[in-house]
C-alpha cells in the first residue's frame, strides 16, 4: 500500500496530499535528499531543501539529480493535485534546464510546480527551482500518464 493510500483511502489527490502533509510523514526520496512537501493547491505543489554534502557529485557541485527530483516532485504532486480518488499518475518525461550551478552555499532551494493541462490520459506540467534570494536555479517541463488507480486488495 502506498503512503497516500494509508493517510488518505477513498480522498480525491487534492486530500490526500493535504492529508500527507497534515500527518508529517515523509516518504522515502524526501528522507534520502532531505527536502520537504510544504504547500500544495490545486494544480500547484511545492517542494524545498537546503543541498548539503549528501547531494554533491566527484567534480564538488550538488549533482544535478537533486534538482531533477525536487522539480519532478513538484510536477508530480501538482498534477496529483488535480486527480480524483480512482486516478493515479507516472511521469513519462522531464525535461530539466539547469541555468545556475547549486552548490550548498545555495541555500534553501524552492521548487514550485503548476499543472499546464490536464486530460483524460495525460498531463503537462512545469516547474522552477528557485533560491531564497529568487535566483533562478532550474526549470523543468514533464509529461505524465494518467492511470486508473488499481482496486485495493482486500
Amino acid at each position: 500500500m502506498s503512503m497516500v493510500d494509508e493517510i488518505g483511502a477513498g480522498l480525491d489527490g487534492l486530500s490526500q496530499l493535504r492529508a500527507l502533509i497534515a500527518s508529517g510523514r515523509k516518504p522515502g526520496i524526501l528522507h534520502s535528499l532531505d527536502f520537504d512537501f510544504i504547500e500544495v493547491e490545486p494544480g500547484r505543489a511545492v517542494f524545498a531543501g537546503t543541498p548539503g554534502d549528501h547531494a554533491y557529485n566527484p567534480i564538488g557541485m550538488v549533482h544535478g539529480g537533486y534538482a531533477a527530483t525536487l522539480l519532478d516532485s513538484a510536477c508530480g504532486c501538482a498534477v496529483h493535485s488535480q486527480l480524483s480518488a480512482q486516478q493515479a499518475y507516472t511521469t513519462l518525461e522531464l525535461k530539466v534546464a539547469y541555468h545556475k550551478a547549486v552548490t550548498r552555499d545555495s541555500g534553501l532551494l524552492r521548487a514550485e510546480g503548476k499543472v499546464v493541462s490536464i486530460g483524460r490520459r495525460a498531463a503537462f506540467a512545469e516547474a522552477r527551482l528557485t533560491g531564497a534570494d529568487g535566483r533562478l536555479y532550474a526549470t523543468a517541463t514533464s509529461t505524465l500518464l494518467v492511470i486508473d488507480r488499481p482496486a485495493a486488495s482486500v
